[in-house]
């Protein structure tokens, strides 16, 4: 059996970066950049106020305060979208708003706090140097500064930068397109009929979706039954998709079926078993064109082995890295653990935090991989490495969070 790091690294050997296409940037949210998005204007595009006030010369003002005020003449107005067209000279002012563009001569704002106006005068109360409470041009960005780099998965709020970029169209990598095909006479879909042996299929449902969350587009194919004809005939439904993954096997072994008819259709396998709990029973390989990830039966080794591999085929498709964060993440186990066996062990477990913020990762006491209700209820895998010897409560260990991903703020 292969160890999950070798499993992982031959599995991501065989995936790149998807092609790159052009989209609206309404449509951009979750995608991720395959080109730099660039400013396409200076923004602001000219000096602009910061604070609603009284545009002014510094050099007019220098000697106010608010027991001697300057009194200046009123000559117009400036808002935003409504610039004013004059020249401030020597003891003039400007009514000015937030983000209206500076009028020329001025260099300065004075809040509307600080003066006093009528119809033909206002009397500055504050002293101002030279620059207060302007935006210069380029106070956020210049024309062709790069604002979002290649590889970014982009956030509302790059979304927002990326208008303000003036950029109406955006390259990003296409979505990987995954089948998701679940196998078994023993499942039967959400709301269908159950037969005396049959329970309900969660597998394929949340394959698919970890993929959406992920960036992809799934393609469910169904629920194949167990004979050669039906695993062979459903997993055809694969064909232009970026991977297959299959969940499940006939009721004599995990993966048996599936592995024999898919060999027999040409498939060529390159990892079959893998020495971790849960989950052990896992292949991949390539269906022609097709690459084919085989995920075990019981739910919650589907999931935790989809996290471990699934989710970071679908991250490298779209130019990212594997994982989120770069190197091992870690927390102080809140309950003792005995030794590990040659298996890595990837146990659920709840995390909080302590007084001083540290993360707490508390395993449950049951661990079965039928037991989906706790598996929802995990916020992270607290990685258990083979022969890892016993661990006392208050002992760091690698975690791998479940929460968090793609279309975070």
């Amino acid at each position: 059996m292969l160890s999950v790091a070798e499993a992982r690294a031959r599995i991501l050997s065989a995936f790149s970066a998807l092609p790159a296409e052009t989209i609206a940037l309404p449509d951009a949210l979750g995608r991720v950049l395959a080109e730099p998005v660039l400013a396409r204007l200076t923004q602001p595009p000219f000096d602009a106020a910061a604070m609603d006030g009284w545009a002014v010369r510094a050099a007019d003002v220098a000697k106010a305060d608010p027991t001697h005020p300057v009194p200046l003449r009123r000559i117009g107005e400036s808002a935003a979208g409504h610039a004013f067209s004059g020249i401030v000279r020597a003891g003039e002012a400007v009514r000015i708003f937030t983000g209206a563009p500076l009028p020329g001569g001025a260099n300065a704002v004075v809040m509307q706090e600080d003066c006093e106006a009528d119809e033909a005068t206002v009397r500055v109360g504050r002293a101002v140097a030279v620059g207060r409470y302007i935006r210069p041009a380029g106070f956020d960005f210049a024309e062709r500064q790069e604002l979002l780099p290649a590889g970014r998965r982009l956030t509302a709020r790059d979304v927002a930068l990326a208008a303000g970029a003036n950029a109406p169209w955006l390259s990003v990598r296409r979505r990987p397109r995954v089948a998701v095909l679940a196998t078994g006479d023993e499942i039967a879909l959400p709301g269908d009929p159950l037969g005396p042996s049959q329970i309900v299929s969660t597998n394929a449902l949340g394959l698919c979706a970890l993929v959406a969350t992920q960036g992809g587009v799934a393609h469910n194919l169904g629920i194949a039954r167990d004979t050669a004809d039906s695993v062979a005939a459903m997993a055809a439904g694969a064909v232009g998709c970026d991977l297959l993954v299959t969940t499940g096997g006939a009721a004599q072994g995990d993966y048996d079926l599936v592995r024999d008819v898919l060999t027999e259709k040409g498939v060529a396998l390159d990892v079959h078993a893998i020495a971790m709990r849960p989950g052990k029973a896992l292949m991949f390989g390539r269906a022609g064109s097709v690459p084919l990830l085989g995920l075990p039966g019981n739910p919650v080794s589907t999931g935790v082995t989809a996290v471990l591999f699934l989710r970071p085929i679908l991250r490298v498709l779209q130019g990212l890295p594997p994982d989120e964060t770069q190197g091992p993440q870690r927390a102080r186990l809140a309950t003792a653990l005995k030794a590990n066996d040659r298996r890595e062990d990837y146990l659920r477990a709840t995390l909080s935090a302590d007084a001083d913020g540290a993360l707490i990762a508390t395993p449950f006491s049951r661990q079965d991989s039928a037991i989906t209700s706790l598996f929802a209820q995990a916020d992270c895998l607290i990685v258990r490495p083979a022969h890892a010897p016993a661990a006392a409560a208050g002992d760091m260990v690698g975690i791998v969070p479940l929460s968090g991903g793609a279309l975070n703020l």
